[in-house]
Order: structure tokens, then C-alpha cells, then sequence
């Protein structure tokens, strides 16, 4: 009882924000090839406790001298998560750019847009913007300011159009880029029956918060990627459905991640 007294005020509001700090860090690098890691590195500091315990002088002197290097080795593993968090922080929004009747509207023309695409066999990779900015990747690609229409999008992804080879980026209720080429998914995790298109789309949701919505050329199919996981196929109900839910629940603080995708880990 008399520890507990001794709490202060500020005590609790040092282990409030130490708690919220971990959380979100958590949250970062949940689903990533982070959090694999981070297990290895609880393992390898579980493997000093034991080797100083059992008096293994070898192990713990190799273990202890690689702790010497650990903070360039989180570094060098973490450095998508760590680009990820840092984005995160610098670019939140606080205030929305536009009404949310006009966010599902432009959700809704993605939608059209991909179902389209899906019943020609046109290609297509759609890229929505969330809280990490996607600057970098903007700057790459051909830079546009309209509203986003189906039909701008279908004149975008067109065959004979110079820039429908790359991906379109959708910020807000506007298209701010087209042509955009985007970090491929090198891991041995993902089909080698995924074609490059794909494989982009899952490499910038491992590295941002983006969504992608994704069209196969080849079949017509209709994908959705999210923190580096596929989802395929989807049809347009669903597409729809996962598109409002995640930008509805991100607006109210609620989970980033829609349960479909958390059952497919």
C-alpha cells in the first residue's frame, strides 16, 4: 500500500505515453516481415540471458559483441518501418481534405473503374493515399490534377495511352499522378504467378499505408492489396465494401485493417 501511495500523478502519465508508444509501434510493424524479426531479436537476447546464466563464457562473449552492433542492425532490418513511421508522423492528417459524401464518391468511381477495366481485360493499378505520403512516387510519374472520374481513369489505363503502364496515385478526391512506377515485392512469400503489376502493388502497401486496387490483364481479376497482403478475386460489391470500411474506420480511429484481411495472414 505504501508504494502505491507513492505514485504520482505524473508517474501514471509517464507509463500512459511509454504504453501508447509501444502500441503504435506495434501496430507499425504488425503483419510485416518486421515483426519476424523482432522475434529473432527477443530470441537472441532470451540466448544472453541464458549463456550469462549457464556460464557459456564463449556464446556470451559472441552474443555480447554483436549487442555492440545491434543499433546499426535494427537500422539496416527496420529501415522500411522505421521510413514507414517517420512518414506516418510528419504527413498525419488532422483535418479532412474533403466531405466524406465526396470521398465516397470518388471510393465509388475507383470501384466503377476497376469492374470496367476487369470486363475488358484491361490492366490497371489504382493506388489510394492514405496517412504516409506517397510524394516520393508522385514525383516519379507523370503529375495530374483532375477529379477522379471513371472516365478519366478508363482514358488513364487505356492501351494506347503513353502512361497506362505505370500506376495511377489518388490522394483525396484527386488524381495527382499517373504513369508512377512503385516498389516491387521481391519476396519468395509472394506467387510467382503474380505478374509485375501485382508485385508493385504489394511492394508500396509493405512500405506505406496505401491501398491498391489492382485489374489483371491477363484475367480480368480484380485484387485488393493491404499491408503487403493480396486479396483476389474480388468483385465489386466486395471492392466496394472494403474500400468504405477501411477509410470509415481510419477517420473514427478504429482498426486499419478490414477482418478479410486479417483472415488471410
Amino acid at each position: 500500500m505504501e508504494a502505491v501511495k507513492q505514485i504520482r500523478l505524473w508517474d501514471v502519465l509517464d507509463i500512459v505515453i511509454v504504453a501508447i508508444i509501444f502500441y503504435r509501434l506495434l501496430l507499425i510493424i504488425k503483419g510485416t516481415k518486421a515483426a519476424q524479426m523482432l522475434i529473432g531479436l527477443g530470441l537472441f537476447l532470451v540466448a544472453s540471458l541464458l549463456s550469462g546464466y549457464f556460464e557459456l563464457y564463449t556464446v556470451n562473449w559472441i552474443i555480447q559483441s554483436l549487442w555492440s552492433q545491434i543499433v546499426i542492425l535494427l537500422i539496416v532490418l527496420f529501415q522500411p518501418e522505421i521510413r514507414r513511421a517517420l512518414a506516418q508522423i510528419g504527413e498525419a492528417r488532422f483535418l479532412q481534405a474533403f466531405t466524406p459524401a465526396e470521398e465516397l464518391k470518388s471510393l465509388d468511381e475507383i470501384v466503377k473503374t476497376a469492374v470496367s477495366l476487369a470486363n475488358k481485360k484491361i490492366g490497371a493499378l489504382m493506388v489510394i493515399e492514405r496517412d504516409t505520403s506517397l510524394k516520393d512516387f508522385v514525383e516519379m510519374g507523370t503529375p495530374l490534377d483532375a477529379k477522379v472520374s471513371k472516365e478519366i481513369l478508363l482514358s488513364i489505363f487505356h492501351p494506347t495511352s503513353p502512361i497506362h503502364d505505370g500506376a495511377v496515385v489518388i490522394r483525396g478526391n484527386r488524381i495527382v499522378a499517373a504513369g508512377c512506377f512503385l516498389p516491387i515485392a521481391l519476396s519468395a512469400e509472394v506467387s510467382k504467378a503474380l505478374g509485375t503489376r501485382h508485385r508493385a502493388g504489394i511492394g508500396l502497401t509493405e512500405e506505406t499505408d496505401a491501398i491498391a486496387v489492382i485489374v489483371s490483364e491477363e484475367t480480368g481479376i480484380i485484387s485488393v492489396s493491404i499491408s503487403g497482403k493480396l486479396d483476389s478475386p474480388v468483385d465489386m460489391g466486395t471492392l466496394r465494401d472494403i474500400l468504405t470500411e477501411i477509410f470509415t474506420t481510419s477517420k473514427k480511429g478504429g482498426p486499419q485493417k478490414v477482418q478479410r484481411f486479417q483472415e488471410t495472414k
